[in-house]
């Protein structure tokens, strides 16, 4: 990929009260997730109560950065003009370390993406705004799960 991400004309993600916690870490380039303080699992997207046990004890904690493809697409035609200049480029399914999946930009690798890679948290700017996309993890011994 060859843009400049920063330069998109995308629209920026909808702020509210319940959101901002995530999107203030994201700025800051770091990724943070609810977590249940009664049945102790994480959570992800934002959300008033735990979709495990319905309590509402939920509180912000740092994320590992670290997840696995779960799947992805290689996106030739966006949804938004914005995103004209990058296609195409890899959106994918990233199950988080700590349990909960998300969408999110997958950067580009030395190889094509296959489902079962490791990822690490790659803040990147995006139209303007830091966003939490992720990248490949890249070692001589890695082999893609069969």
């Amino acid at each position: 990929m060859s843009v400049d991400l920063n330069t998109l004309k995308t629209p920026a993600p909808t702020i509210t009260a319940l959101t901002q916690p995530f999107w203030d870490a994201a700025a800051q380039g770091r990724l943070k997730i609810q977590h249940c303080e009664d049945c102790g699992k994480a959570v992800f997207y934002p959300r008033p109560m735990c979709p495990h046990c319905w309590s509402k004890r939920l509180v912000w904690k740092e994320a590992s950065g670290r997840g696995q493809l779960k799947s992805f697409s290689h996106v030739h035609k966006p949804g938004h003009p914005g995103w004209l200049p990058a296609a195409p480029y890899v959106v994918g399914l990233v199950e988080l370390a700590e349990g909960p999946t998300m969408l999110s930009f997958i950067l580009p690798g030395t190889r094509s993406p296959g489902v079962g890679d490791a990822l690490l948290l790659a803040p990147t700017a995006i139209g303007g705004r830091v966003l939490p996309a992720f990248k490949p993890v890249e070692t001589a011994t890695e082999e893609r799960p069969k």
